[in-house]
């Protein structure tokens, strides 16, 4: 038996598992929260190795062989030659860069180039729009990067010391806008396009392989994405979807290979295993229902879910188009949501309850649709987010999206991918696992819910929500429309 750690450097907190490399049983764990604003769109990254320090601390690393690291995506960390920093790190919520992102669509030739080059369309929390930004409106500064890395990046870096090798990995390579899943390599020209000129990139490093060892002797795996890890974490594989309940969402699945969609809304990553995770994102997912609960006059979640289930199926003709904040999937970002079949019969709370929840769960079977129309096989989905626990949710979800619905036990699961990789690394680098294949580690306790006979009931509603839709919203999901 061994130990290990993988830590999860989220935007707000650093969160470490130590886990045995046989089982995955987690022995310890430790957390602290970054001594900045969660919200804040740029950040020194020295707090993040305050908090990992004292997330480390009373001893939890002792015995450990391996360490993992995952963190939040999309950051900017900027260098410049001797490898100090140019300025803060800009971060994943960062919007600024919105004009600079269509401004590089339009520098490449249209979203289909984007798509074909990289596999997604660049958007504002991208490094690839950041390097844009900085090179417009900080020009200066921007003259003096000569070396980009994002934040699971830069903490690797440290943890080793700050060599003169740096590394990533294929997953959080992914996102950056400069770096192909498919063709699994840079384009620099890309960042030439977005800076001006060119930096220096990490070494992509593969699955299993490690980014160095400490002169303490702990061997630190490759590393990856929060994405990446918490997929790795919960153990999904082929025919596996996960759906994400956040304010808004998100549908990934695992995929044999990378995928170009010349309309934008799948991005294309690349997972932690040497797979593909295509994601679709929509921009409204819990705020459908906490503004619903609002407009109802109730407390919170739990009263909209119990109401809810006061409706029958279909709402009595109620349907929310639940684009609050436009929306992404499909591509609507300057709608708002609509509420349709108004009859004085529907005209109850618990029908615009029933609605809200069929929006949401309809919206994010719209974005199941797009990868599975695509070709990728989805047998199962897992539902993460606080707001899976809900009744109505577990009630609804698995007629509206066609399939079982597994709901993992609430924990952490991107330091646990972490910290599985790290196992991974360190049977490699002893000779007991192989590098094509992961350790087996016990799957996450969850709750398995079946449409049964349920399914043609959700069919129909789908398929009113749909005709809603499309009659609002004509062509939205037609590339050409």
């Amino acid at each position: 038996m061994g130990i290990v750690a993988g830590l999860d450097s989220s935007s707000a907190f650093t969160h470490i598992v130590v886990c045995d490399t046989d089982t995955g049983a987690v022995l310890r764990e430790g957390y602290a929260a970054h001594p900045v604003d969660p919200k804040a769109a740029e950040v020194d990254p020295q707090a993040w190795l305050l908090s990992l320090g004292e997330a480390a601390t009373g001893g939890l690393l002792e015995g450990v062989q391996a360490i993992g690291v995952a963190a939040q995506q999309h950051g900017l960390v900027p260098l410049d030659h001797q490898g100090n920093l140019v300025r803060p790190a800009l971060l994943g919520n960062d919007k600024r860069a919105q004009v600079a992102a269509a401004d590089l669509v339009d520098g490449l030739g249209g979203r289909q180039a984007w798509a074909e080059a990289v596999g997604a369309v660049p958007q504002a929390a991208q490094p690839v729009a950041k390097l844009r930004w900085l090179a417009r409106t900080e020009p200066e500064l921007a003259q003096r990067v000569a070396a980009v890395l994002q934040p699971h990046d830069w903490l690797v870096w440290q943890l080793l010391g700050r060599p003169a090798r740096r590394t990533t990995d294929r997953g959080a390579a992914s996102g950056t806008g400069y770096w192909s899943a498919r063709e699994a390599a840079y384009r620099p020209d890309l960042v030439e396009l977005a800076l001006g000129r060119q930096a220096a990139l990490p070494e992509v490093l593969g699955p299993a392989d490690a980014a160095g060892t400490t002169p303490e002797g702990l061997l630190i795996s490759a590393g990856t994405g929060e994405t990446m890890a918490a997929a790795f974490g919960l153990g999904v594989g082929v025919g596996d979807a996960v759906v994400s309940l956040g304010a808004s969402g998100s549908v990934m699945a695992v995929h044999h290979e990378a995928l170009a969609d010349p309309t934008g809304m799948i991005t294309s990553f690349a997972d932690a295993t040497g797979m593909h995770l295509p994601v679709v994102h929509t921009s409204n997912a819990v705020r459908a229902l906490r503004g619903t609960a609002e407009m109802l006059g109730l407390a919170g979640l739990d009263e909209l879910s119990e109401l809810a289930l006061k409706s029958t199926p279909g709402s009595s003709g109620l349907v929310l188009l639940p684009y609050l904040e436009g929306e992404r999937t499909p591509d609507l970002p300057h709608t708002a949501g609509t509420l349709c079949g108004l009859r004085r019969e529907s005209m109850k709370p618990e029908h615009l309850a029933r609605a809200a929840f069929e929006g949401m769960l309809c919206s994010l079977a719209d974005a199941l649709g797009v990868l599975r129309d695509r070709g990728v096989e989805v047998r199962r989905v897992f539902l993460l987010g606080a707001a899976a626990e809900l009744p109505a949710v577990q009630a609804l979800a698995p007629a509206l999206l066609g399939t079982q619905i597994v709901v993992p036990q609430p924990a952490q699961y991107a330091a646990l991918g972490a910290a599985r990789q790290a196992a991974w690394a360190l049977g490699v680098s002893q000779g007991a696992l192989d590098a094509r294949t992961p350790p087996v580690w016990r799957e996450a306790s969850a709750q398995v819910l079946e449409p049964g006979d349920e399914l043609p009931v959700g069919q129909a509603v789908r398929q009113q929500y749909a005709a809603t839709r499309d009659q609002i919203h004509p062509g939205a999901f037609d590339p050409a429309g």
